[in-house]
């Protein structure tokens, strides 16, 4: 019976299981691919996937190959010709002991892997330099990816950051990655120019489709979900960190990979750090909890924040202060609209503050005077232009914004922080909204 079962084993076929993350069909791959290979003219395109990981954690691709493949496998190279049109795919060789001992199956070279994949050919990965070669002595431009690989829950700043810290360190002096790949590729290609191809995939990437929307919309409604279960579950004595394993436990719940980012659940006086993320302390009576925190979903992201009573019932004053917040964050969100400024936004969103600070009974002057600076603040920004807030998709920090303008398929979020100094603390919402063609507000995902 075991050689019978081993038998079958070496005969099933390689895509058995699913070899995409199962967020779009290959279609979507292939309309991006197209995209960027008009942009090309006669260059090539040459992106490499991650690598495998250090331990036994779950393998997730990088933002920019995953954008246009999709394919989860280790090592894996995708080359778009601008010329040709081709695509190809080049992956490592099919190893049956490690598919049959421990990782199941997996995607291999083949026709059958480039047909589920959607592209011209899948070779070898070892046949990859003689098929650079060959494209170099047609004397072909490269274009590759300049920045660092971008993987759960950092945006694209940090390994940047990171890689060069690491060169520039006399004890360590190692190039990131893809530095080295450029290295060697010029080795192999020395009278190729090589080009960096992050402009291209990125103004592509800063408007969302249809399905991306679908999925970023799945991402914010799973966050909200925790925030809530949170939410239910909070009271006085418990540890910030507590309230972190109830939202992970709804992010798993809905089929999340991860976290887009580390919890940033505060309480009390911690909620004047924006980036606090110790979640070590125990919530009080009396304390006021700002919740951040958003899932990793189908490789995009969410990123919501929300403030509630510890104990569940807000306090007069907590009230007051949670309540002139709402109203003016409000005016921002109602003032967003497609095709104008975010100088625009806020220039109007100013004349409604200014309205509700004239009729708002406040009842502490600490209040109303942080009330006052988040208005001024704003009008300073209106001044020079302003800056709504942050871009998301598959980074929760994404790609920026190309026009002036607020465009149809962009996605961002505002959190304004509202401090109240003397008091040492904070109040801040953040909500994702998305531009549409409508002629009305923006819509917040939820």
């Amino acid at each position: 019976m075991r050689k019978i079962l081993a038998l079958l084993l070496l005969t099933l076929p390689a895509l058995s299981q699913p070899v995409f993350t199962d967020v779009f069909p290959p279609e979507e791959f292939a309309a991006r691919r197209s995209k960027v290979m008009a942009s090309l003219g006669d260059s090539v395109a040459i992106l490499l996937g991650t690598t495998e990981t250090p331990g036994e954690t779950p393998l997730r691709q990088n933002s920019q190959f995953h954008y246009l493949c999709g394919v989860v496998e280790p090592r894996a190279i995708l080359v778009l010709d601008g010329s040709t049109k081709k695509v190809t795919l080049f992956l490592n060789p099919r190893n049956i002991q490690r598919e049959n001992s421990a990782y199941g199956p997996g995607l291999y070279p083949g026709d059958d892997a480039a047909k589920s994949v959607g592209v011209d050919v899948v070779l070898e990965r070892a046949e990859f330099q003689d098929f650079v070669k060959g494209l170099a002595a047609k004397g072909r431009t490269f274009y590759t990816p300049f920045h660092v690989e971008v993987l759960s829950s950092v945006s694209q700043g940090d390994p940047d950051k990171l890689w060069a810290n690491n060169k520039s360190d006399p004890f360590d002096g190692r190039p990131s990655r893809e530095e080295a790949f450029r290295t060697h590729l010029k080795d192999v290609a020395p009278n190729s120019e090589i080009r960096d191809l992050d402009p291209i995939l990125n103004a592509l990437r800063a408007i969302k489709s249809p399905r991306e929307i679908a999925v970023i919309r799945e991402a914010t409604r799973i966050a909200g979900l925790g925030i809530m279960e949170a939410m239910r579950d909070a009271k006085p004595g418990m540890a910030e960190y507590e309230l972190q394993a109830d939202a992970e436990f709804v992010f798993k719940k809905y089929g999340a990979f991860g976290a887009s980012y580390f919890a940033l659940i505060s309480t009390g006086r911690n909620t004047y750090y924006t980036h606090y993320h110790r979640n070590t302390a125990v919530l009080r009576a009396g304390d006021l909890v700002q919740f951040d925190y958003a899932p990793d979903y189908k490789n995009y992201q969410a990123d919501v924040t929300r403030v509630f009573p510890a104990n569940g019932k807000f306090t007069p004053w907590q009230r007051e202060y949670y309540e002139i917040y709402r109203i003016l964050y409000q005016a921002v969100i109602s003032s967003i609209r497609p095709r104008v400024t975010p100088g625009d936004v806020i220039r109007d969103a100013v004349v409604k503050m200014d309205a509700v600070m004239a009729s708002y009974k406040f009842t502490d002057p600490k209040i109303q005077g942080a009330a006052k600076i988040f208005v001024d603040r704003y009008r300073s920004q209106a001044a020079g232009g302003g800056n709504l807030g942050h871009t998301v998709g598959l980074e929760v920090h994404d790609v920026r914004r190309l026009s002036a303008t607020l465009e149809p398929g962009e996605i961002f979020t505002i959190e304004p922080e509202m401090r109240i100094e003397e008091l040492h603390l904070g109040m801040r919402f953040e909500d994702m909204l998305l531009i549409s063609n409508s002629s009305g507000r923006a819509g917040i995902l939820e």
